[in-house]
């Protein structure tokens, strides 16, 4: 019975390949904000500002952006990007940067935030 279970085992892996590593969930949800955001720093244009080192980055402070009048007043404030921060602003950017100019996905939920909250903390 062992053999036959290995036997098996061995086939189904032969027909599918090698196991790879699943991509993050919070880098698959970031998929739908890249419309907007890039990772990449060196990529203007964008409607928002780029996410990269986000991660206790002052926020309206990301080189080559214009930020809404409300960001620049966060920036002369000094408020910083942490994952409350950022968690609140996913739920509900205009609790946290009132008149911000962001539409977040529709539909994340709680988990989906707090993954992508992690996500963009560790680019």
């Amino acid at each position: 019975m062992k053999t036959g279970l290995a036997a098996l085992l061995a086939l189904a892996l032969s027909l599918t390949g090698p196991l790879q590593a699943q991509e993050p969930a919070g880098a698959a949800i970031f998929k739908a904000c890249q419309s907007c955001h890039s990772l990449d720093p060196g990529k203007a244009g964008m409607a928002g500002p780029h996410l990269a080192g986000l991660k206790g980055r002052v926020l309206g402070s990301a080189e080559g952006f214009d930020y809404s009048p409300a960001f620049r007043a966060a920036k002369a404030q000094g408020f910083a990007w942490d994952r409350e921060r950022l968690l609140g602003y996913l739920a509900d950017p205009d609790a946290i940067v009132p008149g911000g100019w962001m539409s977040p996905p529709a539909g994340l939920r709680a988990a989906d935030r707090a993954a992508v909250v992690d996500y963009l903390f560790t680019q």
